[in-house]
């Protein structure tokens, strides 16, 4: 069902699903139609909202399952970030990965104030 993925995504955004439909430019009665036809989907310009709105693909919006992702190791990661230079330290490694997650932590954080 379609609503459910919408509210799990205004969930983890901490908005209420009226007031993402608002913020994304539609009505509250659309959500309303959503709630209450378990088959109801958005299609076109609406999915194009709500992706951009809530930062998601197309897939992930509507909770369609994509191709697993593919693990990538350490030394894979070391040759992409370095370059393939020889002289990593695990202590150079681990502060590239402390700072990722800073990032990715900051990004989250202004979302949430949006």
């Amino acid at each position: 069902m379609f609503y459910d993925r919408f509210v799990m995504l205004c969930e983890s955004r901490g908005v209420s699903p009226s007031r993402a439909a608002i913020d994304a430019g539609l009505s509250k009665s659309t959500v309303t139609k959503w709630k209450r036809s378990p088959d109801a989907r958005p299609t076109g310009n609406v999915i194009e909202k709500l992706t951009r709105y809530f930062g998601v693909s197309v897939a992930e919006l509507l909770g369609e399952e994509g191709p697993e992702p593919q693990k990538v190791s350490d030394s894979d990661l070391k040759f992409a970030l370095f370059g393939g230079s020889g002289d990593i330290t695990d202590e150079m490694y681990n502060e590239v990965l402390s700072f990722a997650a800073f990032v990715k932590e900051r990004e989250a954080a202004k979302k949430r104030k949006e």
